[in-house]
């Protein structure tokens, strides 16, 4: 039996909106029924929804979005690979983090370290560097990793996306990413100590994190899909330890290893201010889920469908 977010009425076949990822009786399931956030991001011109489900929307018999990557015969529409992207600048962030992780080796082994850091790592260094404030970002030191941030941005990111629209997600995303990045370079600039550069996404996936713990706080996320943990818990341990490392010496490396505490900390702090600012008109489901709807946004599969429940 699930619960009814709007009336609380029991259901036991309840209806997982697509666009915020609530619970809804038969009588709340349509968005307008529960003043859906995802209503604000319809802003079609020809005064039509696009769901994804009808080729007659854009006129195409692709199923394609009808934008730029039509014209280049990539299918961005539901049947095809591409649909997993179409509205969905999660899936794409994770995208380029892979292809980047890859192109980071190719440089490595071909070009040596120092063409790695003047095009991947945001350093004390290097800090006009101004491309470095972005490729950061999507590179990392190792498969671990990548993996962490990878598992925080899949199963947060499009909570967060879904309440703030793609554009806006983008700009989230990609400037907490530098200011965090930029925040951990900077505190560097003033130490005495030894300079590190910086790369990885997790400011912006701890960014992601505290939005989604100020519009719920107590979401449950199932620890390896057993251990139900609300979030708040799993922020506030971020939020301690980010916040010892960045008061250590160095600012980086409390528990050992070269941990950009301080750009966590950033991120965090953008993540909580941002929630604050969208809380009393935005709605986050009470479980983490996913195994959604075949062919909505970002494909068969994303989270916030109905189906299992989200590890972290």
């Amino acid at each position: 039996m699930s619960e009814c977010d709007v009336c609380g009425k029991q259901e036991n076949m309840p209806y997982q909106c697509g666009h915020c990822g609530g619970t809804y009786c038969a009588e709340h399931r349509l968005p307008e029924a529960h003043d859906c956030p995802g209503l604000d991001n319809w802003n079609d011109p020809k005064g039509v929804f696009d769901s994804g489900f009808d080729d007659s929307v854009d006129g195409g018999s692709s199923g394609g979005s009808g934008g730029v990557t039509d014209r280049f015969g990539v299918n961005t529409g539901p049947g095809g690979v591409m649909g997993y992207f179409r509205g969905n600048m999660t899936y794409v962030f994770l995208a380029i983090m892979a292809i980047t992780f890859v192109a980071q080796r190719v440089v490595l082994f071909t070009f040596g370290p120092a063409a790695f850091q003047a095009l991947f790592v945001l350093h004390p260094d290097n800090i006009f560097f101004v491309w470095t404030w972005i490729t950061s970002i999507f590179s990392h030191g190792g498969l671990f990793h990548i993996l962490g941030n990878a598992v925080v941005i899949y199963f947060f990111g499009r909570l967060a996306e879904q309440q703030m629209g793609s554009k806006t997600f983008t700009i989230f995303f990609l400037g907490s990413g530098m200011l965090a990045g930029l925040g951990q370079v900077g505190l560097q600039l003033v130490q005495s100590g030894p300079a590190y550069g910086v790369l990885g996404a997790s400011g912006a996936a701890l960014a992601i994190l505290g939005f989604v713990t100020v519009l719920n706080p107590d979401l449950t996320v199932y620890l390896y899909f057993l251990l139900p943990v609300p979030i708040w818990a799993i922020t506030g341990f971020y939020a301690i330890i980010s916040i010892a490392g960045s008061l250590s010496p160095q600012g980086a490396g409390l528990l050992g290893g070269n941990i950009a505490h301080t750009a966590h900390l950033v991120g965090l702090i953008i993540g909580l201010w941002y929630g604050r600012r969208v809380k009393d008109r935005a709605r986050i489901p009470n479980q983490i889920q996913f195994g959604g709807r075949r062919g909505g946004p970002g494909g068969p599969g994303g989270p916030g469908g109905p189906g299992g429940r989200g590890p972290f």
